[in-house]
């Protein structure tokens, strides 16, 4: 009885986990696209396609997205310019108070927004 009781409450206190574990990616989600929306769409676009000349558009399956978490908040944090692009995309979006977990939050948006299925 003792054992099955264990296994339960360890099932249910999972269960409760996994719920506020997917609570939180959606917050960190929902963050991230408020923070995009604010900054990253005036050069990358509302749809992710790119507005400007050599910013990458990031709905293509070989694309940007292609590449890991990392990297992404790396290249956010640092700034960075794409190969044919006239001009760099400034360290940390130009948001000079950007952390890096708000960096990922806009990962975790992108990949959910435009990343090809």
């Amino acid at each position: 009885m003792k054992r099955s009781s264990f296994l339960i409450a360890s099932l249910v206190a999972g269960s409760f986990a996994y719920s506020g574990g997917a609570a939180a990616q959606a917050d960190s989600v929902e963050a991230g696209e408020k923070l995009y929306n604010s900054t990253c769409v005036a050069c990358h676009g509302a749809d992710g396609k790119g507005k400007l000349p050599g910013v990458p558009d990031f709905t293509k399956s070989d694309g940007r997205l292609t590449k890991s978490d990392d990297v992404l908040v790396t290249n956010i944090m640092e700034g960075f310019k794409s190969p044919g692009s006239s001009m760099a995309m400034p360290a940390k979006g130009g948001i000079s108070s950007l952390t890096k977990e708000q960096a990922e939050a806009m990962v975790l948006y992108m990949r959910q927004a435009f990343a090809s299925n």
